[in-house]
């Protein structure tokens, strides 16, 4: 199982998310608000709030949240100044990590990761340090119950992706950054709606790591979701099913 963008890692993700969903409610809102304040606060003429919001609602987000996170931009009772920022550092055993966050406080947000990254086997390094082994990718995920491999294959090619890979954790279907909201769009109207989608940083290659070194790992990834800078983590470890099992039972 390989990187932040295979199925039985999200898996191990959201099974610790469902414990915070507080958490993961107040990032959903952040970056509402963050793109309600970017353009319009209309969904249908603002790309980035529209995302926002259909991301919101497949981690079933109340719909009053929602409303009050765009109403706060609108109304202007929100004075806070977020900047996106992008952290690069190494992890456990060398695998690469990006950290992406939203922050009203730039050396804050940096002195906690890069304190996060030393308390749990890693270095903070320096902007392009890691990202070369990434790719940056639209990527939207849908259940198993979405269809066959080939008819979701299939389905992917003609909304103009780029690859879909299945497995039993469900569908992962990828496209060029630009084309995001045009696949996106065409698959909901051939699928349904997706469990969840938006841009992401997809590991060109990956690292394995034993289990020892895993244990360290997943508490470093762990220690950066609960930042409540951090919108997302991406890291490209390759690391085998069994070691998976035992360390997220």
């Amino acid at each position: 199982m390989a990187g932040h963008s295979q199925f039985k890692n999200i898996m191990h993700r959201k099974g610790a998310q469902d414990k915070k969903r507080a958490k993961i409610f107040a990032r959903l809102a952040k970056e509402i608000l963050v793109a309600a304040k970017s353009g319009l606060p209309e969904a249908d003429k603002n790309p980035r709030l529209r995302l926002a919001i259909q991301n919101a609602r497949a981690q079933n987000m109340p719909k009053d949240n929602i409303d009050r996170a765009i109403a706060k931009a609108v109304g202007g009772t929100d004075d806070s100044n977020y900047e996106e920022i992008r952290y690069e550092g190494y992890g456990p055993g060398g695998v690469a990590v990006i950290v992406e966050a939203l922050t009203d406080n730039r050396n804050r947000t940096a002195s906690e990761v890069r304190t996060i990254f030393a308390k749990n086997g890693g270095s903070l390094g320096e902007t392009g340090s890691v990202a070369f082994n990434f790719e940056r990718v639209g990527q939207i995920i849908y259940p198993l119950a979405a269809g066959d491999a080939e008819s979701v294959f299939e389905a992917a090619v003609e909304a103009g992706a780029l690859n879909a890979e299945s497995s039993d954790g469900g569908h992962e279907i990828t496209c060029a950054p630009e084309d995001f909201a045009e696949v996106r769009d065409a698959l909901a109207e051939s699928l349904g709606e997706p469990e969840e989608g938006g841009l992401a940083w997809k590991p060109t290659n990956t690292i394995p790591v034993e289990e020892e070194q895993a244990q360290t790992l997943f508490k470093l990834l762990d220690a950066l979701d609960d930042n409540d800078d951090v919108q997302s983590v991406a890291a490209n470890f390759d690391i085998a099913d069994d070691v998976i099992q035992r360390l997220t039972a």
